[in-house]
């Protein structure tokens, strides 16, 4: 290697040291403090953490994740809204619901990570909330600062000279800003004002309302109950657990979180498009009942319809299907009555083609001396036209009600042993079903007042001429209604305020200049971006001018009209 490539090879190496040496410079702390800066440690990272949770872009992610969440939940049949459509959903797709079962997706909103999302969410804007509830309520117990030194580089700027004493001025700028609702006080030669703290707290009332939101909608999640009843005319209910067809409740929900009322239905009425395209649509359904409130409460009387319900306290009830119970007698051999009632049938389409069953457990003695039960297939039709070839209705209302029954003998089931059955379903694993003198299976179309006879002296059936309707409720318990909705209404206000309200300053300086003569200075300063502040501030000037006439400038002519006040943007200013 030559001497040449050795001295170059040496400068490149000083050059480097010297990089080296002046990067290090270019930190402000000490070497030594650099190489021995202490780590975060456990309690730095948590505040970490927590300035990131309580960060308002955190906020907002959270929001955005939490609308996210929600859109599965709508897509996808849930186990706490119908669990035949999550079954459905299983038999259909045998790849997808594994998955769907590993993520929480049929009971999204009872699911660890959706419950995560929420709790976060709900922290987050708490600790958003509470700093700057408390820096705002510092700001109402302060007073506006004073006026900067220099008026001119505010955005809004206008002076002019008067005669006026600058006592009398600043009197008359205070006096005309808090008649405009300003904040102000004097402060030195100038008044200082403000206006406009209400956008701050209509930005404070939003992010509230949204916790309200949140609390009010997870309260309902975990205490509300949802239940089902079939009431027919002339029956009643009470609100109590065992009295329902179907129920499903919150987590958190107990028994006795029921309101107490009741109620009887004394009619049921619809009414349906009797001509026309339309024909068999439905007009009206109400339902006229009876309720009280409390276990001793006075018996009032409504109507509820669909789309109205009745509201007691949390719960709503609901009016949501109807259909038609054929008053049925069932007689013993010997001619005495073993069941009278109206039975609730089901409806199968939109003309109430209904089906059910008649189960009697008191039974008869067969020819062989063993006591058997009876069972009835029931298949009614509340407009039946023997023209149209099938058995099926042409009309929802009853112009010519059918009723055809198929008779059956033997064990209904283990009804004695407390096992719960369907009473709109026949088992047929112990039955057997009647047959006539041919050997063929017993069945009968009835009209109103006939009677179909059992063979075996096993007794009788009949359609008596009566058939009741029957109207189905829902009754719906979600507490926190009320706050949810007052909630919803105050973040709307809210953020109405936040939007439209702009917060912004004026200052009015009044001195007295060199010559003996007042100089007044106005300036503005909006806190957002807003283009009204040079507008407002040209009304105050001329309502202030007014007060405080201007005087001519040194050298210059008297004037009697009354010069115009400019409000421009000062050098600098962002316009």
């Amino acid at each position: 290697m030559s001497k040449t490539e050795t001295g170059k090879g040496r400068d490149q190496q000083d050059g480097q040291e010297d990089l080296g040496a002046a990067g290090s410079r270019l930190s402000t702390a000490p070497r030594d403090e650099i190489s021995s800066a202490p780590a975060l440690g456990v309690i730095g990272w948590a505040r970490w953490f927590w300035r990131q949770l309580t960060s308002m872009r955190v906020a907002l992610l959270l929001l955005l994740l939490l609308s996210l969440g929600a859109i599965p939940g709508s897509l996808i049949p849930q186990s706490s809204a119908d669990l035949n459509k999550v079954d459905d959903f299983r038999k259909a797709h045998k790849t997808l619901a594994p998955v769907y079962d590993k993520l929480g997706l049929f009971h999204v909103y009872s699911s660890v990570w959706f419950s995560a999302i929420y709790i976060l969410l709900f922290v987050s804007l708490i600790g958003c909330i509470v700093p700057r509830t408390w820096q705002f309520v510092g700001q109402l117990r302060s007073r506006p600062p004073g006026a900067p030194k220099r008026l001119t580089r505010l955005p809004a700027y206008t002076t002019w000279r008067t005669e006026a004493d600058p006592e009398q001025v600043r009197e008359a700028a205070l006096a005309l800003l808090k008649k405009r609702r300003f904040r102000a006080h004097v402060a030195g030669d100038a008044v200082a004002a403000e206006k406009g703290y209400l956008r701050e707290l209509g930005n404070l009332v939003f992010h509230i309302a949204l916790i309200v939101l949140l609390v009010a909608f997870a309260s309902g999640q975990l205490f509300k109950s949802d239940g089902t009843k079939l009431v027919v005319e002339g029956g009643g209910f009470a609100n109590a657990l065992p009295n329902y067809d179907d129920f499903k409740s919150g987590s958190l929900f107990q028994s006795d979180d029921l309101v107490p009322f009741s109620f009887d239905l004394k009619d049921f009425k619809g009414t349906y498009e009797v001509t026309g395209p339309n024909r068999g649509t439905p007009r009206t359904f109400e339902a006229k009942i009876d309720y009280s409130e409390g276990a001793y409460g006075k018996d009032r009387s409504t109507t509820i319809k669909v789309n109205e319900p009745l509201r007691i306290g949390d719960s709503k009830v609901y009016l949501v299907s109807h259909g038609y119970a054929p008053v049925i007698t069932v007689r013993d051999g010997k001619g005495n009555k073993v069941f009278h009632d109206a039975v609730p049938l089901l409806p199968l389409d939109g003309n109430v083609t209904s089906n059910g069953v008649v189960k009697v457990y008191d039974g008869y003695r067969n020819p062989q001396g063993k006591t058997e039960q009876l069972g009835f297939q029931a298949f009614f039709v509340p407009t039946f036209n023997p023209k149209a070839g099938t058995m099926l209705s042409q009309f929802p209302a009853l112009v010519n009600p059918l009723l055809a029954v198929n008779a059956y003998h033997g064990d209904l089931g283990a009804v004695n042993a407390g096992m719960a059955q369907s009473v709109y379903q026949l088992d047929k694993t112990h039955m057997k079903a009647f047959k006539d003198s041919k050997g063929q299976l017993l069945k009968k179309l009835l009209q109103p007042g006939d009677t179909l006879t059992l063979p075996n002296g096993a007794g009788s059936i009949t359609f008596e001429k009566d058939v009741k309707e029957w109207a189905g409720f829902e009754i719906v318990q979600e507490p926190g209604g009320g706050w949810a909705l007052g909630g919803a209404l105050a973040a709307i206000l809210g953020l109405a305020a936040s939007l439209f309200i702009q917060r912004r300053r004026v200052w009015v300086r009044a001195v007295r200049g060199s010559d003996g003569v007042t100089v007044v200075e106005m300036a503005g300063l909006g806190r957002s971006e807003s283009a009204k502040v040079p507008e407002e501030l040209g009304a105050l000037a001329g309502t202030l001018y007014d007060r405080a006439p201007g005087a001519p400038d040194p050298g210059d002519e008297p004037d009697d009209d009354s010069p115009e006040l400019p409000v421009v943007p000062a050098e600098g200013a962002e316009k």
